[in-house]
């Protein structure tokens, strides 16, 4: 997907809508902010769990649901990570394929958020069900 994206890309990789290097304040912000996440997210988790790999795998029955830690504050701390870098690495480059690149992870993250809050509901029933009501999905809640 990445050689795909970069591949499609090309021809705009040079294109800056700004150059700004006060811009880089914020972004390192936001970079840092996802570098967090993502080491919050992963605790607790092996690699293959943060890459989904025993929900693919057949034979895996012990599943639990873990609403602890980050996960007590925003479902999907790994999105939010996601997020926040590309945001970083938009808003200090300035470039304009890195604009379409944060936009279309937007979308698409959204979507993917979607059909894993179904496929979690399937899963885990009532109990996701009243987890979903009080936790946000990408955006911390006070």
């Amino acid at each position: 997907m990445w050689i795909v994206a970069a591949l499609a890309t090309a021809h705009w990789r040079h294109a800056a809508m700004y150059s700004s290097a006060w811009m880089w304040i914020p972004a390192f912000l936001l970079i840092g902010t996802g570098l967090v996440l993502y080491k919050l997210a992963g605790a607790g988790f092996s690699l293959s769990q943060l890459a989904g790999l025993p929900e693919v795998r057949t034979g895996h029955t012990r599943q639990r649901l873990v609403t602890t830690g980050i996960r007590s504050r925003v479902r999907h701390p790994v999105y939010l990570g996601h997020l926040c870098e590309m945001l970083g690495w938009t808003l200090g480059t300035g470039l304009a394929v890195c604009w379409l690149l944060t936009v279309f992870a937007i979308v698409t993250g959204a979507l993917m958020i979607r059909m894993e809050d179904a496929e979690l509901e399937r899963r885990f029933g009532d109990e996701y069900r009243r987890y979903r009501r009080v936790v946000p999905a990408i955006l911390l809640g006070g």
